[in-house]
């Protein structure tokens, strides 16, 4: 039987992410002919999970954010990736668009910006508001996963013209309230690259405000209603803390 998926390798790294592993797996297989996932180290069900809904895995250990990434990369077959988080999960709409990019050969574009749709624990996925901007599907000849421990997001060349996918992916991001703050809290520990004193300062006087006001008016959390209101606190709350760690780094040095 003829494979009528696009020649596309989607790439998924993993640490212990047994919670949606095998949908995530199962989901990329409809739009990707092949799901290269690389774990470093899990030690619950993630490994066995994603091999039984059909990856290829290959344990690594870690090298970092971007790094992790860039070893996927190079493990597969086709050149078109469709980078995927192990709690991002492709639907049905986004596949036969995917599909039909490669309708007539290669896509008359090499890297397509992608949106990501939160589906949060009480009510509907938010298709329409707060959806995260990203760049899911590229050529790896053209562009490449950042050779950096802290960072996996590529710059986007110039000379580029970048297409754009309208059906969304799905993200479930958290479980709960407190699965939120963890995965923050973790986030916010991230490798980056020092601020000056002065700034940082500044930053954590009067950035809250701002980082809450990013989130519920420009992202438009307000649509999410009372619990948008608690999200755009808590992502607030995540922001502001990394500028903390930040300055706590600066005045041991």
């Amino acid at each position: 039987m003829t494979d009528t998926r696009p020649p596309v390798s989607a790439i998924i790294r993993t640490v212990n992410e047994e919670r949606m592993i095998a949908d995530v797996v199962r989901a990329a297989l409809l739009a990707a002919r092949e799901v290269v996932v690389v774990d470093s180290g899990s030690t619950d069900q993630t490994v066995a999970l994603a091999r039984a809904a059909g990856a290829r895995v290959i344990e690594h250990e870690w090298m970092g954010w971007g790094r992790q990434k860039r070893i996927a990369e190079d493990a597969c077959l086709y050149d078109w990736m469709l980078d995927l988080d192990a709690d991002e999960v492709v639907t049905q709409e986004f596949a036969d668009e995917l599909e039909a990019l490669f309708a007539d050969g290669a896509p008359p574009k090499k890297i397509y910006r992608t949106m990501l749709a939160l589906v949060p624990p009480i009510g509907k996925p938010w298709k329409n508001f707060g959806n995260q901007t990203r760049h899911k599907v590229y050529d790896r000849r053209i562009v490449r996963a950042p050779d950096h421990d802290g960072w996996d997001q590529f710059r986007l060349p110039k000379d580029i013209e970048i297409g754009h996918m309208r059906a969304r992916l799905l993200h479930f991001a958290f479980t709960d309230a407190g699965h939120l703050m963890e995965k923050l809290n973790r986030n916010s520990s991230i490798p980056a690259p020092l601020k000056s004193k002065p700034y940082l300062a500044m930053r954590i006087v009067f950035g809250l405000p701002f980082y809450f006001a990013k989130r519920y008016f420009s992202d438009q959390y307000f649509r999410g209603g009372v619990y948008g209101v608690a999200l755009a606190l808590m992502y607030g709350v995540g922001r502001w803390l990394r500028d903390v760690k930040m300055w706590e780094e600066v005045n041991k040095a």
